[in-house]
């Protein structure tokens, strides 16, 4: 991934193109090359680390969002074609929250202030363990953290109500207290940095160790009993109005 903090109207053609390349097209791209391996070996598992923000933009980061979204949709049509060909491969998604990686210190900011991911933020330990889980048991998609359970259904369920809470709260959550210092970026090219490039940022001290995981079939499952259950009674109650309804005739 790269991506940027800025609002839209400070992004340049060439930076806006170069996170939707990184983001969107080379996974796309690495996802092709694994499914004609896979095809030949006769199994596999591709696990695409996707994002609450597969499912809901924020502000300050729209070309990371709409990549992030593509993608999303891009694996949706992939799904499909496996399966009309009877393909062994497996397709996962994890849809992430905020992680404790170094990518805040390497972003293009925009912005006055140092940058942050929007918490609550969770340690990458927390986030392999389930990717390493996701490989064996395949589930469709799992969403990461409470606030990817949270903010994915209420962008489906209120978007309105999340552009109001983005608004007051998305461009402040991205950013820390602390002013911006000048320092290169890896939106082209990679950052040379004498400590070393480790899987931590810098927000150990407020870093979550554990989160949960959810799988969203189950939520699709538990609606669809819960409407099928709505429909028979609805019917049901038709069916009873109906039988009051009915004229009654005087035997002779």
């Amino acid at each position: 991934m790269v991506t940027m903090i800025s609002p839209i109207a400070g992004i340049e053609p060439d930076e806006y193109r170069r996170v939707t390349d990184v983001t969107y097209q080379d996974q796309v791209f690495g996802t092709m090359t694994a499914v004609r391996r896979m095809k030949r070996q006769g199994h596999g598992t591709i696990v695409s680390i996707g994002s609450a923000l597969s499912y809901r933009g924020i502000p300050l980061q729209a070309p990371y969002c709409g990549a992030k979204f593509a993608v999303r949709g891009f694996l949706d049509a992939l799904r499909s074609e496996l399966d009309h060909y009877g393909s062994p491969v497996r397709v996962t998604e994890l849809h992430l929250p905020a992680v404790n990686t170094p990518h805040c210190d390497w972003v293009r900011n925009k912005m006055p202030k140092r940058p942050q991911p929007m918490p609550p933020i969770y340690h990458p330990e927390a986030i392999a363990r389930e990717v390493w889980r996701a490989t064996h048991e395949a589930p469709r998609a799992l969403w990461l953290g409470g606030s990817s359970m949270q903010v994915i259904p209420d962008a489906a369920a209120a978007p309105g109500l999340v552009d109001r809470m983005l608004a007051n709260k998305g461009c402040s959550g991205q950013q820390t207290e602390e002013w911006a210092e000048a320092r290169r970026d890896n939106l082209f090219e990679p950052v040379d940095d004498e400590r070393g490039h480790g899987a931590h940022g810098r927000f150990d001290g407020q870093a979550r160790e554990r989160l949960l995981a959810f799988r969203p079939e189950r939520l699709r499952v538990g609606a669809a009993l819960g409407a099928g259950l709505a429909a028979a009674l609805l019917a049901l109650a038709l069916t009873s109005a109906a039988k009051r309804a009915r004229p009654r005739r005087d035997r002779p």
